[in-house]
This record gives structure tokens, C-alpha cells and sequence, in this order.
């Protein structure tokens, strides 16, 4: 689970996958109910549907391949968009299954980390444009250079051989890509009918007309499309992403937002369908209702965020 985790934190979708699977398959074995998600399996799941993530690599690598002039910019705003996202997940999950939300081991970490987001948010909006932009920049590469100093001297302390490690976990790639291919298909022939029938051109369409008519702001509607698709696949809601700074700019408000929304949540239906159906579970209780609601979160908290700093 920590694996999964780590590799969800550093924005290495791919490399979760097989990790999480063994997790999932780890919990199984523990799971009365064969053919029905757990209340540990659904907590689980939607902490990895809620995309936490600390370094946002390939969102970074992306806007520097397409020649933002500070690749690094949307680290803060992506880290504060994910925390809120994973956060109401695991409020959501935690009333579900009725844990004690008021113990006050829970309530110093949450209240703790929403205190800390609050202040740094409102720090931040107090701030002129320029000043954001110094402070963004400054704080997100000294962030970046300190965790992966840590990572790096933590791995010589414990004299891990990060190389066999590596070739070790490769060697059950194998099993774990033969296992996922029925459900990966399923799922990319569905997001593909999706996106083929123009239901997408529909939805944003409309919301425009709906903000407009309400005399809302509706810049964020043309990054949506990125967010619409970011439950569905992550491939699909990069290729969006990479789409909108190509068109409108790496660092234009578009293109920012979609990299924001593509940090601040994760491929929901994807993970589920791929996660549950490995082990054989069909019955998924309020999993996908959670993991939606953390999304949605993330959704907002991007587009108010992007206000902050961007606009």
C-alpha cells in the first residue's frame, strides 16, 4: 500500500497500477464477502481514485517539453487542489463506514492539514500577482529539491538497491499485464465510444451557456473537457491537457487549469473497474459515489485555486 501511495505522490500512475493491485489482492484475502468490496478495499480505493499527489512529474515534464517558462509553477496549487481532494474522500468514506472523525488522532491530522491549506491559500491570495509568482516559483523548486534529497538519502541509509529492486518488480509485470487486459479494453472502448458520440462537445457547451447566463466568470469552461475525462482515463485526460497548452499556451489560464485538474484527481471508473475486477469483485457498494465526490472536490479546488494564482 505505501508503494502505491509513493508512487500515486510522485505522479507515477503507471507504476501504482501493479502496486495497488497487489494490495488489492493483499486485502482480498482478508475480505469475508468475496464478491464484495470491503470497507478497508473502499477506503483504499478511493485515498488512489483521489489522485494525492506531491510531485506532479509528468505534468511538470509536459509543460517544460511544451516550453512554459516556469514548468515548476503549478506545483503549489496541483499539491493544495490533490490534498482537498483526498481529504473529502476520506471524510466521505470515514461517515460511510462511520469512523469517529471527532477522535483526536483524526481530528489533529485533518484539522491540521485543512489549517495549514487554508492559511497557505489565504497567505497567498492576499498577495499581488508578481509576488505570487516569485513565491510559487521559489517554493515549489526548494520543495521539489528537498524531497527528492530525502528520497535519495533515506535509500543510502537503509542501503536499498533501488536497481534489483527495480528488476525484481519487472519480473512480475508479466502476470500483473495479462491479468488487467480484459478490463483495460473494456474500459478504453467505452471512454473511446464516449468521446466519439460528441457528448463531450454537449456538456461543455452547455455549462457555458448555464455560467453565462449567470454571469459567472467562464473562463475554466474550456479547460473542463480535461477534468471530464480525468475519471474516465488518464491517458485520455493528458492527451486534453497537452491538447489545451498546445492551443492556447503552456502557461495561459487554459492550460495551466488543465494541469491542475489533471493533478487533482484520478481515473476513477478506471481504477475501480480495474482494481475490484482483478479480484472478482462485482458489488461495489458507495465506492464510485465516493471516489466522485473526492473528484468533484478536487475539480472546484482547482478552479478556485487557478483564480488565485493564475487569473
Amino acid at each position: 500500500m505505501m508503494m502505491n501511495f509513493s508512487a500515486n505522490m510522485l505522479g507515477l500512475d503507471n507504476a501504482a497500477t501493479p502496486l495497488g493491485l497487489k494490495a488489492m489482492q493483499g486485502l482480498q484475502n482478508e475480505n469475508q464477502r468475496k464478491d464484495t468490496a470491503s470497507n478497508a478495499q473502499i477506503m483504499f480505493l478511493v485515498i488512489n481514485t483521489s489522485g494525492l499527489t506531491i510531485i506532479p512529474v509528468v505534468i511538470i515534464a509536459q509543460r517544460a517539453i511544451l516550453g512554459a517558462a516556469n514548468p515548476t509553477d503549478i506545483f503549489i496549487p496541483v499539491l493544495l487542489a490533490t490534498a482537498i481532494s483526498t481529504l473529502t474522500g476520506i471524510i466521505v468514506v470515514s461517515l460511510r463506514q462511520r469512523i469517529n472523525l471527532l477522535d483526536p488522532v483524526m481530528v489533529s491530522w485533518i484539522g491540521g492539514i485543512l489549517a495549514a491549506i487554508g492559511a497557505l491559500t489565504w497567505w497567498i491570495g492576499s498577495m499581488e500577482k508578481e509576488q505570487i509568482e516569485v513565491v510559487s516559483k521559489v517554493g515549489s523548486n526548494l520543495i521539489l529539491i528537498l524531497l527528492i534529497g530525502s528520497f535519495i538519502i533515506g535509500a543510502l541509509v537503509r542501503k536499498v538497491n533501488v536497481y534489483d529492486a527495480f528488476i525484481e518488480g519487472a519480473k512480475n509485470g508479466f502476470d500483473v499485464t495479462v491479468k488487467i487486459i480484459p478490463y483495460l479494453v473494456g474500459m478504453l472502448v467505452g471512454i473511446a465510444v464516449f468521446r466519439a458520440s460528441g457528448a463531450m462537445d454537449y456538456i461543455i457547451n452547455g455549462l457555458a451557456w448555464l455560467f453565462g447566463s449567470m454571469r459567472i466568470n467562464t473562463d475554466f469552461v474550456t479547460a473542463l473537457p480535461t477534468a471530464f475525462m480525468r475519471p474516465l482515463s488518464g491517458s485520455g485526460a493528458r492527451a486534453l491537457m497537452v491538447e489545451a497548452m498546445q492551443h492556447y499556451g503552456a502557461d495561459s489560464f487554459v492550460g495551466r487549469l488543465s494541469c491542475l485538474f489533471q493533478g487533482a484527481a484520478d481515473t476513477t471508473f478506471y481504477i475501480i473497474a480495474l482494481y475490484f475486477g482483478s479480484v472478482g469483485i462485482r458489488k461495489t457498494r458507495y465506492a464510485i459515489t465516493a471516489g466522485l465526490i473526492a473528484d468533484l472536490s478536487g475539480v472546484i479546488a482547482a478552479i478556485v485555486l487557478a483564480y488565485i494564482f493564475f487569473a
